[in-house]
């Protein structure tokens, strides 16, 4: 009789050992295999024993369905042929293991063939685990696939595994469930492949049945009588029973989503003051409509009040300091929420709590604890006991992840510096400016704390940026104003003038010292378009103050209408120049700039006859003084803000020439009006009311030879975080246009024109294409512009993603606002109405981008009803 040495290893058994298994061939059922031990045990102990001890491995073979050559196998298992081993023994286990452990094989065994001589022969006998030949996913859109492959990694060649088949059911079961599809079903089928080829293959067959979204009928508690069942559904911010006239939030049962809202549940006792109540059982019932409802059985437990509250460890700030920032009184219903956040909110970083009013003078390793001391009569006693520490300094403050952006340009905004005191407040006011300078993704500024040392009281601030690209490039071609509009223009906005002649700095271009450079170019056939500008954020490396110049060249020409053409002997030209200052000031705070500039204009009309000029060859200048005031204290991300707010106001104004030149407006204006009379009277010959209309032309000339004006502009914008993604941002703009002199009149340059998306094709004039969406473009002005406006305007905001390659969010929108040609004219509340939706896309390479269809709930002139859809394309408008 021959004895074999079995060792098996199976999918399904990883964990057991096989070394202590005897098999006499031929027996292979388990009866005979229990019948065998018996007989060894009874008549043939001697000769089993004599299989125990140590040889010497002998030959070793492989068999099986492999594709792997036998000397790789045994290579793997770590066996070597005259290597001692021991029956049973480890050497055995090891080899095993290894060769499971590759993950290339489905079952092994290991056989004892042949004992001679203290030689002992083994048989490592295993089968390749299949890979993947091809994959077949039913139930799911196209565009979902890649998905589901990329996540379980079920890619062609992959090994098959009960493992791999079990994970990928469990992650698809998962995140079904999560998305409101509670009744999910995912079957895998796998099918062997037979071919030519001895490599073990399956095809797969992934089977998705999602089912219906399992939407909450109802949820209801028992067992509340303090606070309504309304109140307690309200509190669980994600899972909602059905309500047909929600849009933000579905009725989707998400299980995860459900168990945090129990925990608000909890939390709203607690802010009530039954510090005590818990959830005693929930239970989910399917209903026969296919929704299921939510049973909630809750213990309010007793009302509890706040009682002595004692601040314990405290020497820089006093008892009455501390309690001041709490603002919690003795008798106070209690709230364990609220009192956690009046000492540390974690939700704000820029709270008036405790922690921070520490951490903002130097304590960074403070900490700030409360204790609950006593109960009794449910009135809570509470010790806040404070542990102050050493006041911390900055030991080294650095900056990483700056590849193009120079040290000086990102260090001169730092608000913390080596050897200072430090403030949580300075950290985070610092994340805000490198997040407002745009050379930088805002949503990866992460300020490292390292090596903090309470005992030295020590700390090392390290900023890690991530640089974005900060140049733009507008390349576009389209029709409007009566032909083909053609526009070039380039951006860029980290640039660096000072390398503009180093060859080695054109990488692409020379960039680094945070400066603006843009050129842009338009042109149609009726109009060109030439404009250059620059900005110094820093004027001389030592203060934030910004310099900017510009120059501009316009020149439009007159359309012909017989031939429908453009009739280049007839233009209108504009050339311009501005230079401005820009001063970030300290009072009443550093948020606040006032910037100052000066303009000038110079208009030459050549033959160039319209309703707006009454002279046709002359020209205007226009030399301005700008003055203006703002305020931005935004955060972090300037294209996607989620607090603060940026008002600004300004003046612009020209010198009052009336006062000193000399000249009568008075008497020009009484000869315009007798001469007007005389122009729009049919029965005077046509030579007298030729000449009345060449003298009114040479009147106008002479009031508009030096433009004479003020403007007064007003605008504010508040953002307001309404959940973590979900912003809200109303709105307020203003303007005027006035005169110093009434006899003079109001100048028909620098005109708002309100209605559609904003964007001028070409601004000639001075004038302002105001944004008001629902109607089409400059529809709600006058022919001639208005010279006082008002808009109102509230949007809601979501992100999509905020990825530096592209930060896309969606947006609803309600806006009013109207144009009057005069004060006496002007009401605030005549307003045209609308209201909307769009979406913003914002790529480093090209700007904004956008659509919004608007709705106008108000009739134009001419109209009998309101005036309804409208689509706007936005390219290049302000966030």
């Amino acid at each position: 009789m021959k004895l074999l040495l079995n060792i098996k290893k199976e999918n399904d058994d990883l964990g057991k050992q096989a070394n202590n298994l005897f098999k006499i061939l031929p027996i292979t059922s388990y009866l005979k295999y229990f019948i065998a031990i018996i007989l060894f045990i009874s008549c043939f102990n001697i000769q089993a024993q004599d299989l125990s001890g140590k040889y010497t491995l002998g030959e070793i073979t492989v068999s099986g369905n492999t594709s792997f050559s036998e000397q790789t196998i045994i290579t793997y298992s770590g066996l070597r042929k005259g290597s001692e081993i021991t029956l049973p023994g480890e050497q055995i286990s090891d080899a095993i293991k290894k060769l499971w452990n590759s993950k290339l094989f489905s079952d092994i065994e290991v056989y004892v063939t042949k004992i001679e001589d203290n030689i002992a022969s083994l048989e490592i006998r295993l089968s390749d685990l299949p890979q993947l030949n091809e994959l077949k996913i039913n139930g799911v859109k196209k565009g979902k696939k890649e998905g589901i492959i990329k996540d379980n990694k079920l890619n062609k060649g992959v090994k098959v595994t009960e493992n791999l088949i079990t994970t990928t059911k469990n992650f698809l079961s998962k995140k079904y469930k999560k998305d409101g599809f509670l009744n999910t079903k995912v079957h895998i089928n796998t099918i062997e492949v037979k071919d030519t080829l001895e490599t073990a293959r399956v095809n797969m067959v992934l089977n998705i049945d999602k089912g219906q979204k399992v939407k909450i009928k109802d949820i209801v508690f028992n067992g509340n009588d303090v606070l309504s069942d309304k109140k307690l559904r309200k509190s669980m911010k994600s899972t909602k029973k059905i309500n047909r006239l929600r849009i933000l939030k579905r009725s989707k049962f998400i299980d995860s989503a459900y168990q945090a809202d129990l925990g608000h549940v909890i939390d709203t006792y607690k802010e009530n003051g039954y510090r005590d109540a818990r959830i005693l059982s929930d239970s989910l019932i399917y209903n026969d409509d296919k929704t299921i409802s939510l049973q909630i059985n809750v213990n309010e437990g007793e009302l509890y009040k706040f009682g002595d509250i004692k601040f314990i460890g405290n020497t820089v700030y006093s008892d009455r300091d501390l309690s001041r920032l709490l603002r919690i009184n003795k008798g106070d219903t209690y709230n364990g929420i609220l009192l956690q956040e009046r000492i540390a909110d974690n939700s704000k970083p820029d709270a008036f709590d405790i922690t921070n009013q520490y951490q903002n003078n130097g304590y960074l390793f403070s900490s700030i604890n409360p204790v609950e001391v006593s109960a009794d009569n449910n009135i809570i006693d509470i010790e806040i006991r404070i542990s102050e520490g050493k006041p911390a300094y900055f030991n080294s403050v650095s900056v990483v992840g700056n590849d193009k952006t120079n040290d000086h340009v990102i260090y001169r905004e730092l608000r913390t510096r080596p050897g200072q005191l430090y403030s949580k407040a300075n950290v985070v006011r610092t994340v805000r400016e490198l997040g407002q300078l745009g050379f930088f993704d805002a949503q990866e500024i992460t300020p490292n704390f390292n090596n903090p040392n309470p005992v030295e009281g020590t700390i090392d601030m390290e900023y890690s940026v991530k640089e974005t690209g900060s140049s733009q490039i507008e390349l576009q071609g389209g029709y409007g104003g009566g032909g083909f509009i053609g526009t070039l223009g380039l951006s860029f906005n980290n640039f660096s003038i000072k390398d503009i002649f180093k060859k080695e700095a054109y990488k692409p271009i020379p960039m680094g010292d945070g400066q603006k450079l843009a050129l842009r170019l338009q042109a149609s056939r009726f109009y060109q378009t030439y404009s250059f500008s620059f900005s110094e954020p820093w004027l001389g490396g030592k203060r934030p103050v910004q310099f900017s110049a510009s120059l501009s060249h316009t020149k439009q020409f007159l359309f012909n209408p017989l031939t429908r053409n453009a009739d280049k002997s007839r233009s209108f030209n504009i050339t311009g120049i501005t230079f401005g200052l820009a001063k970030r000031l300290t009072v009443p705070d550093d948020f606040f700039t006032l910037s100052q500039s000066v303009g000038f204009q110079r208009y030459d009309l050549n033959n160039y006859n319209t309703g707006l000029f009454t002279f046709g060859d002359g020209y205007s200048n226009n030399l301005s003084y700008t003055v203006g005031l703002s305020r931005n204290n935004t955060r972090i991300d300037p294209i996607y803000p989620t607090g603060g707010s940026s008002f600004s106001v300004s003046a612009k104004f020209s010198p009052p020439y009336s006062l000193f030149n000399g000249v009568n407006y008075k008497a020009l204006k009484t000869e315009r009006d007798e001469n007007d009379i005389i122009r729009n009277d049919p029965s005077r010959p046509d030579d007298e009311r030729a000449a009345a209309q060449a003298r009114i032309a040479e009147i106008d000339q002479e009031r508009y030879k030096w433009l004479e004006f003020y403007k007064v502009k007003f605008k504010g914008d508040w953002y307001t975080q309404i959940t973590k993604d979900l912003v809200l941002r109303p709105s307020i703009e203003f303007g005027f246009l006035g005169a110093y002199n009434n006899d003079r009149g109001i100048i028909p340059f620098e005109r708002f024109f309100v209605g559609g998306d904003g964007l001028g094709n070409y601004s000639l004039d001075g004038r302002e294409a105001i944004q008001l969406r629902g109607y089409p473009n400059q529809s709600l002005s006058s022919q001639d512009g208005g010279t006082i406006y008002n808009k109102f305007s509230l949007e809601l905001r979501y992100p999509i993603t905020l990825k530096a390659s592209a930060k896309i969010y969606a947006l609803t929108f309600l806006e009013a606002g109207a144009s009057f040609d005069n004060f006496r004219d002007y009401n605030p509340f005549d307003v045209n109405r609308s209201a909307g939706l769009g979406l913003r896309i914002f790529m480093p390479a090209f700007g904004l981008l956008g659509i919004d269809f608007g709705h106008g709930f108000d009739p134009l002139v001419g109209e009998t009803g309101k005036h309804g859809w409208e689509t706007h394309f936005i390219i290049g408008q302000q966030f």
